[in-house]
């Protein structure tokens, strides 16, 4: 699997994808269901913050990213701890190698449909865990745009 880090072809920040499977063909986000598409010897070429995590803030000029994992997958609450396994230490390794991530965000779109939008480059700037709005420990990634 060819990696790629920063813009995908003629994507740009503010375009919008109706599904999961259009950010899968674009390339822009190839997972149809993980937030994350990253390697922990590589780090995080793409996330997406789709409402899932109630730790998510998308905010200016800092993005608050939740980990993966100890989550219902039923209720989609949090009920254990977060471990550093998968794409979390995809996320970790990021810090170290200050390469951009592609963000995309789930928004409102026309006629009342949820839409993903392409909000920019990043990079993931630090870490931390700790307890998060349930009480168990998690992870939380903290991105700035990369210009």
């Amino acid at each position: 699997m060819l990696f790629r880090f920063g813009h995908v072809g003629t994507y740009r920040p503010g375009d919008t994808y109706c599904n999961r499977i259009e950010l899968a063909f674009s390339g822009v986000h190839r997972p149809r269901r993980a937030g994350v598409c990253g390697t922990q010897a590589l780090g995080a070429e793409s996330i997406v913050l789709a409402g899932q995590y109630e730790d998510d803030e998308f905010g200016e000029p800092e993005i608050r990213y939740s980990g993966n994992g100890g989550r219902d997958p039923k209720t989609g609450r949090q009920t254990t701890d977060q471990v550093a396994t998968g794409t979390n230490l995809a996320l970790l390794k990021s810090v170290e190698t200050g390469r951009p991530v592609r963000v995309l965000r789930k928004v409102p779109g026309e006629y009342g449909l949820d839409v993903y939008r392409y909000e920019g480059l990043y990079r993931v700037i630090g870490s931390s865990f700790g307890p998060g709005k349930s009480g168990f420990q998690i992870f939380v990634f903290r991105l700035r745009n990369f210009a």
